[in-house]
């Protein structure tokens, strides 16, 4: 799709970012593992199998803490990463869980991680994703005959407003929640017109109600009572198709909606929402999507900065909440994951083990 009276960002600057720090982006490929930035994504490095990762690895998800800066975890297709940014390497730290579809950080202890797998299932380990415990997820299934294949949790979300409170998605398999920090699930479809589950945001409206957002293959639904049923909103879009659902931190009014028409597709859009949901706009991405957006990716200590993705790889940039954007010269083959934060300067104290560095190139006009 081609947007029309597309504002264009310039380059963006480090002033922005907070002092004394620097911005790392990470992107996770579907076979080609995971490549790194620091220069806000105008240019990319590929780390070889010496880095410590397989070269053809799949990176399907990544987490991060802010009390540990030195540190990012991956879901992987072969088990649960660790990366070390003083010395550029992986560490493969479990291989327990296999293929790692969905991972985060509990927000008050940076040892203590979820991790959901494919086949659907839902773990939880406390020292740092080096072991981990299953944990109890009634009536979660391990196939499905719709797509003649293993489901696989999509999403762990702590939810911001209630405490002991996670979301876990599952593609096929519907909606989980728990109320006791992640020690027992409850599986929550009523009113869902699909249990093909991609992602899930916690939003409050202006006037101050708190709604759950869930993306299907059918579209979007919202709850009000904290998933015990769920209703169905049709969007104004070509395709029902929906992906990546994301509110922001300092203002969870503002919602992105990451939309499309299928995996992979030939065409997608991403949507704003400033009152919860309510109401929706189509935010201006420079020239044509080649497939379905796929991620968006915020953090709270920049809120105004964003990148978003297409599932076929390619990559945009925002530093003013979704206003104006630039598209990212890189285009990758496939894209499962985006992830970025600001870090100390200076936290990376080796060099990368580089496949190719990816240097900028001329766009095509938009």
């Amino acid at each position: 799709m081609k947007a029309e009276g597309i504002v264009h960002q310039g380059p963006a600057s480090a002033s922005g970012t907070p002092e004394g720090q620097e911005v790392h982006l990470y992107a996770g490929t579907a076979g080609h593992s995971a490549w790194f930035s620091d220069d806000l994504g105008d240019t990319w490095v590929h780390p070889n199998s010496h880095s410590g990762m397989y070269l053809e690895a799949r990176v399907w998800a990544f987490s991060s803490h802010p009390a540990t800066p030195e540190t990012l975890h991956a879901g992987t297709d072969a088990g649960v990463y660790r990366w070390d940014e003083r010395t550029a390497r992986w560490q493969a730290i479990s291989t327990q869980l296999g293929d790692v579809w969905a991972i985060a950080h509990a927000p008050e202890n940076p040892s203590t991680l979820f991790a959901g797998t494919r086949p659907a299932a839902l773990y939880r380990s406390v020292d740092d994703g080096v072991t981990w415990s299953e944990l109890a997820t009634p009536g979660i299934a391990k196939f499905s005959d719709i797509n003649m294949g293993p489901t696989r949790v999509t999403q762990i979300l702590f939810d911001p407003f209630t405490p002991d409170t996670l979301w876990a998605t599952v593609e096929i398999g519907g909606i989980y929640r728990s109320t006791d920090a992640g020690t027992t699930w409850r599986l929550l479809t009523e009113g869902l017109v699909s249990a093909d589950v991609h992602g899930i945001a916690v939003a409050r409206t202006p006037a101050g109600t708190v709604r759950v957002l869930a993306t299907t293959n059918r579209g979007l639904h919202i709850s009000e009572d904290q998933g015990e049923t769920w209703r169905f909103v049709a969007m104004d879009t070509p395709s029902q198709y929906m992906r990546c659902v994301v509110t922001r931190s300092d203002d969870p009014a503002t919602v992105f909606l990451a939309n499309g028409n299928g995996p992979p597709g030939n065409d997608g859009q991403l949507l704003r929402s400033r009152d919860g949901g309510d109401t929706w706009e189509r935010l201006p991405l420079p020239g044509e999507l080649n497939s379905t957006l796929w991620c968006v990716a915020l953090h709270p200590s920049m809120p105004d900065w964003m990148f978003v993705c297409t599932n076929l790889g390619q990559v945009f940039r925002s530093t003013d909440g979704g206003d104006s954007w630039l598209r990212l010269p890189h285009e990758f083959g496939e894209l499962r994951s985006l992830h970025w934060r600001a870090v100390p300067a200076g936290t990376r104290a080796a060099p990368h083990s580089i496949t190719r560095a990816v240097p900028p190139k001329p766009l095509a006009s938009a």
